[in-house]
């Protein structure tokens, strides 16, 4: 298993999706999931085989008859699709409720922070390096606004 597979509830098909768009491409199979494709059938089938090979049992069994890549891969779309619409707004108020003062260790932090910043990025999100300096310099304690703009006017993390 290369990846996770698709798990039948579609938590994970943002990022499943993104797995698999990165090894069709790779195995020169990309073109098979896309409108309009010239993919020879022997093409079609290593890519069909290789993304049944990352569903679900039910998922398999739910799309037993399908035999087209880019069929399959609309009919998921379909079925998960709204997942970032479910996940957007969640991941948004993780972004908006984090604060720096609520971790014990900063490692702790940075590593909830690049998780929301992970999947605002699945959701087409668009958040820079910047962003992330001064979400951290917004959340610092009241006790060290000093440091805050300290590390602003030096311009700390602007390289």
């Amino acid at each position: 298993m290369d990846f996770p597979v698709l798990d039948i509830s579609g938590r994970n098909y943002l990022s499943w999706i993104l797995d698999m768009e990165i090894h069709l491409d790779a195995m020169e199979l990309e073109t098979t999931i896309t409108d309009g494709n010239d993919a020879s059938s022997k093409d079609c089938a290593k890519a069909m085989i290789f993304i049944r090979h990352h569903l679900h049992e039910d998922l398999k069994s739910e799309y037993l008859t399908v035999k087209d890549p880019l069929s399959l891969w609309n009919n998921l779309k379909k079925m998960y699709g709204h997942q970032k619409a479910v996940i957007l707004p969640n991941a948004r108020y993780h972004w908006l409720n984090l604060r720096l003062q609520d971790y014990k260790f900063v490692s702790e932090y940075n590593s909830t922070l690049f998780k929301i910043v992970s999947i605002l990025k699945l959701c087409g999100e668009q958040i820079t390096k910047k962003d992330m300096l001064e979400k951290t310099f917004f959340t610092f304690h009241a006790n060290n606004l000093l440091l805050q703009q300290q590390y602003r006017e030096l311009g700390f993390g602007n390289t």
